[in-house]
């Protein structure tokens, strides 16, 4: 009989625990859904850091959302004094030190959006979801959340959200050895009720600026090009397949991209030019790793936000047809 009281104590220990366990899961994922909402939604203004790279930038972002429209500027406090405008997909972006004005389709321009995790419950194979204490960050309170990579082939992140909004105030991600490879850190924020149509004009003078544009369409192609990663980690899957040209290069690029629902990994396969000789070997770029190398008469560039083992892992695994 005490075997039995004990056997069915330990079982409700256990369930228990599971329970709790699948309530913070829960309770992570409900912020997580918000904080996608809060970052395009909300109308705000306010300065943040961006730490990437070994470098540290102070910017100011204004950000309106209004009948169904995002209209959003971000500017550099330091330096050139670069900005990005947004309205919806089409973003320009002003570089004063160049002279240059780039208008491309999406909203990856912002380091706000590249910083921050896109979630789905996909991810949850690949990644575990806690909830932690709460903490202060800009003079607010926020709920601390981790999403915790099950295996060294992606990078974790944590989330400090707004209480109040579940904007996210402070993102960090790190890589391995829990190294920080990128933070942005709100110093101050504010949510205004409206936000006046000046506060999206560029202040650069770009008169006599170069204008390029990357709205130039990726013709797809299904399962039209042979090439595959015979090891590819865990949990990722072959996402997108075109073919396209770009600046550069003369003859059509293969682009294959493969993704866990989190992290996502480009492979680039172009034809090798006998007279350019180009680096190869591994590269990194704030929290974004690059490996290239030649094979079977091509050059091959494997680019993702992702540790270095993982792209060294797909480039060496890269079959040709």
């Amino acid at each position: 009989m005490r075997a039995r009281r004990w056997s069915g104590a330990l079982l409700g220990v256990v369930t228990l625990g599971l329970a709790g366990a699948a309530c913070a899961g829960e309770a992570a994922r409900l912020w997580l859904d918000r904080m996608n909402e809060a970052i395009e939604e909300l109308s705000y203004v306010g300065t943040f850091v961006h730490l990437h790279g070994g470098n540290a930038e102070a910017m100011r972002v204004a950000h309106r959302h209004e009948n169904g429209t995002v209209t959003e500027r971000i500017v550099s406090l330091d330096g050139v004094g670069r900005e990005i405008i947004r309205r919806d997909e089409n973003v320009r972006c002003i570089l004063p030190d160049r002279q240059l004005i780039l208008f491309e389709e999406g909203g990856d321009s912002s380091p706000l959006v590249s910083a921050l995790p896109s979630y789905s419950r996909k991810i949850e194979a690949n990644y575990r979801l806690k909830v932690f204490s709460t903490d202060r960050v800009a003079d607010r309170e926020t709920q601390v959340i981790s999403i915790l990579p099950r295996d060294d082939y992606r990078y974790g992140y944590m989330l400090w959200l707004d209480v109040e909004t579940a904007m996210p105030l402070r993102s960090r991600l790190w890589g391995e050895d829990k190294q920080v490879v990128e933070e942005i850190l709100f110093t101050s924020i504010e949510f205004p009720e409206s936000i006046p149509d000046a506060a999206f004009q560029a202040t650069a003078v770009t008169d006599g600026f170069t204008e390029l544009s990357s709205r130039e369409p990726a013709r797809e192609i299904a399962a039209g090009i042979p090439w595959r990663v015979d090891d590819l980690p865990e949990g990722f899957e072959l996402t997108v397949s075109t073919r396209k040209s770009i600046a550069g290069s003369a003859d059509p690029v293969e682009h294959l991209v493969y993704s866990d629902g989190l992290a996502t990994v480009s492979v680039f396969i172009e034809t090798q030019d006998a007279d350019t000789d180009l680096a190869e070997g591994f590269s990194r770029l704030g929290s974004t790793n690059t490996y290239s190398m030649t094979t079977a008469g091509r050059r091959v560039t494997v680019i993702g936000e992702v540790p270095q083992r993982t792209v060294e892992t797909i480039a060496n695994s890269l079959q040709a047809p």
